[in-house]
């Protein structure tokens, strides 16, 4: 996450290399769920470091890259598993950045369905940030990473040299009312199906599905963002699923990861 974070710092400091930021517009920008930019009337420098925001367990607290003139300034967080609760971390970037004479702070759900998560559980946890910041800081939060158009186009370009006639794009999924259709808009948009790892249709369920209709070479394209806990679970599946079906060729891609594609989207949708 932090790698993501550096990126996207360096590409706001590179545009703000090119105009001058009034004292007026200062912002601090943050995302994932948050990513944040803080820019100032400065000129930026190429050199960065990473600063971390105190925490009991220092290996797991969230980290805040920054150049050397102190913007911008790009912090991470998380809803789970992390040192705190997200709005303690949030309170504690807030913190960060008022004491570098910010006002303003953009949260970005690093997430790719409005699920509960986005559509509940970020919201509640900003509310209660505000609650111990009061007015000394606006923080508002973006759209998540998945609402932007060119997500889909970005995993086009990655499934171009994948050899396949059947294409299987498996999300986590949500039980939330509507909270797939983006997937299916994606999956579309990739001549591909959806599955979905916690709901139907499952990744068995569209193999088959593709598998009785004559499909020799399926692809599946797990939708993301890191490897982690279901990836390792996933690769287990694919692979069951070749012993039992050794005439079908099946391809695992790799999760969408951290680019420099995936992360001018960000910055996209932090400026928007």
């Amino acid at each position: 996450m932090e790698k993501l974070a550096e990126l996207v710092r360096a590409k706001l400091g590179n545009q703000d290399t090119t105009r001058e930021v009034t004292q007026g517009d200062r912002s601090l920008k943050a995302a994932p769920p948050e990513l944040a930019s803080l820019q100032e009337n400065s000129t930026i420098t190429p050199s960065n470091r990473f600063l971390q925001l105190p925490a009991p367990d220092q290996t797991a607290a969230p980290a805040i890259v920054v150049s050397s003139a102190r913007y911008p300034l790009v912090g991470t967080a998380a809803l789970e598993l992390a040192y705190a609760p997200l709005h303690e971390q949030i309170r504690q970037f807030a913190s960060v950045s008022l004491s570098a004479g910010c006002n303003q702070l953009e949260l970005l759900p690093l997430f790719l369905l409005p699920g509960v998560h986005v559509m509940e559980d970020i919201p509640r946890e900003v509310a209660l940030a505000l609650a111990s910041l009061g007015q000394a800081i606006v923080i508002n939060q973006r759209p998540h990473l998945g609402a932007h158009p060119g997500l889909g186009r970005m995993l086009a370009s990655q499934l171009a040299t994948v050899d396949a006639d059947a294409k299987i794009l498996l999300s986590h999924g949500t039980r939330r009312a509507g909270g797939n259709e983006p997937v299916e808009a994606v999956a579309e948009q990739l001549g591909a199906v959806a599955a979905y790892w916690s709901v139907k249709p499952t990744l068995e369920e569209q193999f088959l599905a593709l598998a009785d209709a004559g499909h020799k070479q399926i692809a599946i394209l797990p939708y993301f963002l890191f490897s982690g806990g279901i990836t390792d679970a996933l690769r287990q599946s694919v692979s069951s699923l070749q012993e039992r079906f050794s005439k079908v060729q099946l391809s695992l891609c790799n999760p969408i990861g951290v680019s420099s594609q995936l992360a001018d989207l960000i910055v996209d949708l932090i400026q928007d």
